[in-house]
């Protein structure tokens, strides 16, 4: 069972509809910080799914990841130029701000907080970064051509694949689903976990590891490069 995509050695130019998009989220964030309330629900349809499910894979609950959807928007509309697109996309910044609540919500359940570094990663020198250098896009989907026994194969690799994510730590499935599910760009990933670059490649590095041994497979650290 493959998990990544193969390697290729350049990237692939935006299409003119990525680089429209890219130019209207931008121009509905401008409205947004001049006061057009009405900017708010484009951006949202826009943007709010991929949060969700973001936040869905950390937590496994439904109402957590809808309510820290819900609070990354609200703090968006509150105070627009929070948001600085010279630091990066307006997606990352709001799936931060959903990162940000979710902790906030374990904190306030006296939980032990899943999403920080562990003493082994603060440690680590990033050598096994190196390792999984090139960066890969998912192959998660199901393939709408395929037939029906195909499809029923697929969804079964799928139900193992969420569940070998769940029984992953918090910090590696976050790596692995910013990556390799949301196919965000290695820079994005790490502003949205708010940590340093080499930290994330080591925790995606580890979480593809145990994620391959969970289901019985290679580790398949080959990809594209963004």
């Amino acid at each position: 069972m493959m998990f990544f995509a193969p390697m290729q050695r350049t990237l692939p130019r935006p299409s003119a509809q990525e680089v429209a998009d890219a130019e209207s989220t931008t121009a509905l964030w401008q409205r947004l910080c001049e006061g057009d309330g009405g900017a708010l629900e484009p951006l949202y349809r826009r943007e709010a799914a991929l949060v969700y499910r973001y936040a869905l894979a950390l937590t496994g609950n439904a109402a957590w990841a809808a309510d820290a959807t819900q609070e990354a928007f609200v703090a968006l509309a509150q105070r627009p130029r929070g948001f600085d697109p010279q630091r990066g996309a307006l997606g990352a910044y709001l799936a931060g701000v959903a990162r940000h609540a979710l902790a906030a919500r374990w904190r306030e359940l006296k939980r032990e907080m899943p999403l920080e570094p562990t003493q082994a990663e603060a440690e680590g020198d990033g050598a096994e970064a190196s390792a999984s250098a090139s960066e890969p896009g998912a192959a998660w989907a199901l393939e709408g051509t395929a037939g029906p026994e195909a499809l029923l194969v697929q969804r079964q690799e799928l139900a193992a694949l969420w569940s070998a994510l769940a029984a992953l730590p918090p910090v590696f499935r976050e790596a692995v689903v910013l990556v390799d599910l949301q196919e965000r760009p290695y820079a994005e990933a790490a502003q949205i976990a708010g940590v340093e670059l080499n930290t994330l490649r080591t925790r995606l590095h580890r979480g593809r590891g145990r994620l391959a041994t969970l289901l019985g497979g290679p580790h398949a650290d080959q990809g594209r490069s963004r």
